[in-house]
Formats: structure tokens, sequence, C-alpha cells
């Protein structure tokens, strides 16, 4: 394998989450991750943050994709550096915050032998991840590009989808880390710019019958933080005339059917025996 291989799967790797979403990463200081961080900053789909501090670059990571609701990419170089990142991953887990968490690491033969910045990083934010892999880059032919475009299509949505949370890939690079010619062109990519996989839309839903009494009885709907789509939802509320319990941070607290200060409401056991729900709908964290 040489540093050809690696830069070409990488390149693959960052244009594949490009195409699949990812708008923003955080990089920070250190060799061993030196491909990951040159690949993101060359792909220009990805705006890049460098920071001097992994745990700065992991929260900043962290806000950036709950303001967003996009997973945002973070890498870090391998040892230690990657520990740093454990409070704003176990966060991101609690949160439901989607969060692409891509360490370095050293090679298997540098494990266990003493190598400096060296520590067991499979598996290394335990269940506080949705999914862990240790990426293999070793040489980039056709079947392995196309192997590690899935891969970072499978990685995005795994954070995405749900609920969101983040994703923990672990690559073990060996040296040469810098490259010293030009990359060749990489066929494998869509010619159309989508991603290599591609996902099937959800079905639609059966279109509202407007105001009214539900055939299924009373509804209400919940929402919290993290909710999708706040304004329409929302909107949806509204049209179909059923009561909306909007936490603040939800973002769904408008319009005609939003319902305010229903703490008090619910507090109030008169008003909550006469205006029971058959179903309540909860969307995001309450």
């Amino acid at each position: 394998m040489t540093a050809t291989d690696t830069y070409l799967l990488l390149r693959a790797f960052c244009d594949e989450l490009a195409r699949c979403g990812i708008r923003q990463a955080c990089t920070t200081p250190g060799s061993r991750s030196t491909p990951i961080v040159l690949s993101l900053v060359r792909e220009p789909g990805i705006e890049c943050f460098s920071h001097l501090d992994e745990r700065c670059a992991a929260f900043f990571a962290l806000g950036a994709a709950k303001a967003s609701r996009l997973p945002v990419a973070v890498t870090c170089t391998s040892g230690t550096a990657a520990a740093n990142l454990a409070p704003s991953v176990i966060e991101a887990f609690q949160a439901r915050v989607p969060l692409l968490v891509l360490t370095a690491d050293r090679p298997p033969e540098l494990r266990e032998v003493g190598a400096g910045q060296t520590i067991d990083q499979l598996k290394l934010y335990g269940d506080a991840v949705k999914w862990f892999f240790e990426v293999g880059v070793n040489e980039a032919t056709p079947a392995a590009l196309r192997f590690i475009r899935t891969l970072a299509c499978r990685a995005y949505w795994t954070a995405v989808e749900g609920p969101p949370g983040p994703v923990h890939l672990n690559f073990p690079l060996r040296e040469p880390l810098v490259l010293d010619e030009e990359l060749p062109d990489d066929p494998t990519a869509r010619a159309d710019g989508h991603p290599y996989v591609l996902r099937e839309p959800p079905a639609a839903p059966p279109a509202a019958q407007g105001p009214g009494p539900h055939p299924s009885g009373r509804l209400l709907i919940v929402a919290g933080a993290g909710t999708p789509d706040p304004t329409e939802l929302a909107a949806f509320a509204a049209r179909n005339g059923i009561p909306l319990l909007a936490d603040p941070l939800s973002g769904a607290r408008r319009g005609a059917a939003a319902v305010a200060h229903y703490d008090l409401l619910l507090r109030a056991s008169g008003f909550t025996d006469g205006h029971r729900p058959d179903f309540i709908f909860r969307l995001g964290d309450v």
C-alpha cells in the first residue's frame, strides 16, 4: 500500500460524504490524521474548521450539527486525542445529534508494542455511538473504491436516521502519510453527482382531510427538542385541527394549533379529564 492508495481511498470517501449531505467538518492537528484532514480540506463540498484542541473541535461540531440538523464530521489523530472527543460523543448520543467521528489510528503492527500515541481505539466510545467500524485502508482497487463509497453512505445515513446519533469510524493509517504526486482520476463515482448508494424516499402519507374529528379518535401532537421540520409540523397541525404541545426547543411553537402555557392546563385535573386524547404523537426529545 502506498500513500497514493491511502489518498485515493480517502478522496473517494470524502467525495461521497459531500454527495450524501455533509457540509461541515472540524479538524485538529496531528501527523497520523494528515491524510484524513487533507482529504477533507480538498473536498470542495465540505467547509472545514481548524481547531487546536480536540475537545473544542468536537463541541464545535456538535453545535454545528444541532444548528444544521445535518451530520458534521470531526477528525483527530491517534492516541489520547481520540479520548478527548468522548464528552461530545456522549452528549451527541444522549441528545440525538448526528455526528461523524473520524479517528486516525496506528496500523495493527504498531499496536501493543509500545509505539507512541497509541491506545486501544476499537469501540473506544462503547455504547455511546450508533455504529463503530474499523476502516481498512489498503490498495485502491476499483472494488476497494466502491466499498469505501458505500461505507461513507452507510455512515452518513446511520448517523441521520433513526433516531440520529454519532457514528465512529477508525482509520489505521500507515506511513508515508504525505503525498508527493498527483492523484489519478477515480471512475467509480456516479456521473450524475448522486451518492453511490441511493435511498428510496419514504412513502407519501395519505392526503389530509382537513379539520374535524379523526376516525381514530382525538389526536394530540407533542413536540420536543430535535423535532424534524418544525415549521411544517406546526402547519400540518393547524391544517388538520390537531392540538400541538411544543417545547420551546422544538422550534414548533407557532401557528394556530400550538397551545400556549400548556403546562398550566395539564396541571388542571378538570381540564385533563375532559380532554384526554386517544392517540399521542411524540416527536423529538421530551
